[in-house]
């Protein structure tokens, strides 16, 4: 039986040559990462870098209090940026998908603006530039703040891909059914776009953590200025950013597994919807509004 055809759309599957060819380079690919392995672990043996000594501190139950303090901070500045990037990114992408020129306009302004500014380059002009104006915020907000305004920016592109990828039959069923332009993209659009890209969503969470690493510019509490600290302390540089990444990499992991798995349950609700009877359009448009009996398309 041959493979699907979706397999095959963006590359030729390679013959027996190709194949092989594919397999003796994983093979030595694989060799060499095993022998940088062996080379770093043998390295840091020798230079006692191992030694239980130097880890010993970090199973102690000051150094894990420290640590999670450092942890919360992380988790605070990504939930508070998260709760309020997520709405305003969308506000952003409805508006940009709106009709009111002057208020699409503003809205493509921002988010063409603020998605190629980089982070670190806001958190600088929140820490030394603005209080010079007169706008001097909390630790916290000089961080969360920038996080919130370039994350809100990137969500708004998520979402109006995620409005653009919909089926353009959808907005004629809805106008068919005596829906208006504003009740269409609330009811309609909008939900079904929130739920095909949920997954990207939920991957951009891990942009917001990696972003809260920058506490440290402003010296707020997160885990990397936690580590920077620990280091200093206790001058056992390797041994506390490595268990700082791991964390960061345990929690990176937890959200990428989240994504996948929303990403295979929307599938499936989507593979079930798709043996209804009704067009896809109309069934979209029932499934997001009641309507009464006497419109709803047959």
């Amino acid at each position: 039986m041959s493979r699907p055809i979706a397999t095959r759309v963006l590359f030729d599957e390679p013959g027996p040559r190709g194949r092989a060819r594919i397999r003796v380079l994983t093979v030595l690919i694989c060799l060499v990462v095993a022998a940088g392995l062996v080379w770093s672990y043998l390295a840091l043996s020798a230079s006692g870098e191992l030694a239980w000594p130097k880890w010993k501190p970090f199973v102690q139950q000051w150094a894990v209090w420290f640590l999670l303090d450092g942890l919360r901070g992380t988790l605070l500045v990504t939930a508070i940026a998260a709760a309020v990037s997520f709405p305003l990114g969308t506000l952003l992408a409805v508006g940009r998908a709106g009709e009111v020129s002057v208020l699409r306009w503003l809205c493509t302004l921002y988010i063409e603006v603020f998605r190629s500014v980089p982070t670190l380059l806001l958190v600088y002009v929140f820490l030394f530039a603005l209080p010079g104006l007169g706008l001097n915020l909390p630790i916290a907000g000089k961080l969360i703040v920038p996080i919130i305004l370039i994350n809100a920016a990137v969500i708004a592109e998520i979402v109006r891909a995620g409005i653009a990828a919909l089926d353009r039959g959808q907005q004629e069923a809805a106008a068919a059914v005596g829906l208006t332009r504003g009740q269409t993209m609330r009811l309609v659009l909008l939900p079904q776009a929130i739920r095909l890209v949920v997954p990207s969503l939920v991957t951009q969470l891990v942009a917001i953590v990696k972003d809260s690493t920058i506490g440290y510019v402003v010296s707020y509490p997160e885990l990397m200025k936690q580590a920077n600290t620990l280091a200093n302390n206790t001058k056992l540089l390797l041994q506390s950013f490595l268990v700082v990444s791991l964390i960061y990499v345990a929690i990176n992991f937890a959200l990428t597994r989240l994504a996948v798995a929303l990403e295979a349950r929307i599938g499936r609700v989507g593979s079930h919807r798709g043996r209804s009877g009704r067009s896809g359009s109309e069934q979209a448009v029932l499934e997001q509004v009641e309507l009464p009996a006497a419109v709803a398309p047959r």
